[in-house]
């Protein structure tokens, strides 16, 4: 990657009489021109305050673009709704990860690679053993890719470009395998081995959904489906996961436990688990009365002092339609349709309330639009999929983007180990006080022996 080139400076100049400082600024190929800040500190002997990162690009990526007034999504300069319409989830991979969808070679190699790569040791069959059936599969899953760095000791070393490429074609491979093992191992079922002659989204609901005791036939609506969520979660730039996928890689750490890394901080219900809240609240709605309470639902919305919030509504980048959304929506009625769940009271209740919440003036004004997560969950399970598996299907599709984020954080030349600095507010140096001498006395009869 190459640095970007001064487009002009900006100064910065103190109130209180200290020397002021000047910086370059970036222009990227789209998006916000970026302040060099990189020696604020040697020039004024101070740092900038940005609690969350709300201001501050921490690197230089040519990987996704948002543009969240536009509500748009870009995977290398193309659109979202162009690749879930025309690609499926391993030409994203081949994107994701090599800066262009595959040519049919290509995707045939590529295609074949991945394919013959999903079965998994044979002893983390064991590994999954000393977990209790009632473990949420998300630690089941941190707890297994993490494990992976002790299997394949011939792709750590991160200096090596041929390391890094067989890492990233093994997790992307193993990911389904393992996600589908977490559930196997929670509902007491035995593991299913994958078939290398189904697609990707395919074999995963093969491993996920079949038993010996009948065959498994995928529904090609219900692949189409988990393809298009897959796509739609492959990447979404510099959010929490990505940035502590980087963060881990900056010192070094092999890949798996890299992932690792991105899949405990997916698991926070502020990111990830995110569908599965919007879910319960749907439930929760319907419970007390559905489409005829939205109404006293909003009102306890729009007060603070509720604690009742509206889930999978508005999103920390997009002040627009999240474009995902709309294709979440799409999939959303083809999956019930083919389900003969076209009257499905949970899809109208969403349809409800989406389309009072969007006429409402509360809500417009403050740019609360539906995100993905409104309908995935809606989606995934009509499907059939519990809702403690959504976060680790959402870590299945996120591991290409995780990985195209990490290698090319290592290919940077100027990337350095992460290390945020602080406002402290805490005491300043003092000296430890000796505590005045007591007299203790001890008694026989109180001792524990």
């Amino acid at each position: 990657m190459t640095t970007s080139k001064t487009a002009y400076t900006a100064s910065l100049s103190f109130s209180d009489g200290s020397a002021g400082a000047e910086f370059p600024v970036y222009r990227g190929t789209t998006g916000p021109d970026v302040i060099d800040i990189r020696k604020l500190y040697a020039s004024t002997g101070k740092f900038t305050f940005d609690p969350g990162f709300m201001s501050t690009g921490a690197c230089e990526s040519a990987i996704t673009y948002i543009d969240g007034a536009k509500g748009e999504l870009l995977y290398r300069g193309y659109a979202i709704e162009d690749l879930a319409r025309h690609c499926d989830y391993l030409d994203v991979c081949h994107l994701l990860l090599k800066g262009e969808l595959p040519t049919p070679e290509e995707k045939a190699d590529f295609d074949y690679v991945v394919t013959h790569h999903t079965m998994v040791h044979e002893q983390m069959v064991r590994f999954f053993s000393g977990f209790r059936r009632d473990a949420h599969p998300m630690s089941v899953l941190v707890a297994c890719v993490g494990a992976l760095a002790a299997f394949y000791h011939d792709s750590l070393d991160i200096t090596q470009a041929e390391h890094r490429h067989v890492a990233s074609i093994r997790l992307i491979s193993k990911m389904p395998t393992l996600v589908a093992m977490a559930y196997k191992y929670s509902q007491g079922q035995p593991f299913a081995y994958p078939r290398n002659k189904l697609s990707y989204a395919a074999n995963f609901m093969h491993q996920m959904f079949s038993t010996p005791c009948d065959e498994y036939v995928p529904n090609e609506v219900l692949v189409r489906a988990l393809d298009r969520i897959l796509i739609l979660h492959a990447d979404h730039e510099q959010n929490a996961s990505t940035s502590t996928v980087r963060l881990a890689g900056s010192s070094g750490a092999n890949p798996f436990a890299c992932i690792a890394a991105g899949i405990a901080t997916l698991w926070g219900p502020a990111h990830g688990g995110a569908n599965e809240a919007a879910l319960v609240m749907l439930e929760d709605l319907l419970a007390q009365g559905g489409v005829e309470k939205i109404g006293e639902f909003i009102k306890k919305v729009k007060d603070k002092e509720s604690g009742v919030k509206l889930m999978g509504f508005g999103h920390r980048v997009y002040k627009n339609y999240d474009p995902r959304a709309k294709l979440m929506q799409e999939t959303c009625a083809e999956v019930l349709q083919e389900l003969g769940l076209g009257n499905d009271p949970l899809f109208k209740l969403a349809m409800a309330l989406e389309k009072i919440a969007l006429e409402d003036d509360y809500f417009v004004s403050r740019k609360l639009y539906p995100n993905v997560d409104f309908y995935s969950g809606i989606v995934q399970r009509a499907m059939g999929i519990p809702t403690s598996m959504f976060t680790c299907i959402f870590a299945l599709a996120r591991t290409v983007g995780w990985i195209a984020q990490w290698s090319e954080m290592l290919g940077d030349p100027d990337q350095k180990i992460g290390r945020p600095r602080q406002l402290y507010i805490g005491q300043t140096r003092r000296p430890i006080t000796t505590p005045s001498t007591k007299t203790v006395t001890y008694s026989w009869e109180a001792s524990p022996h």
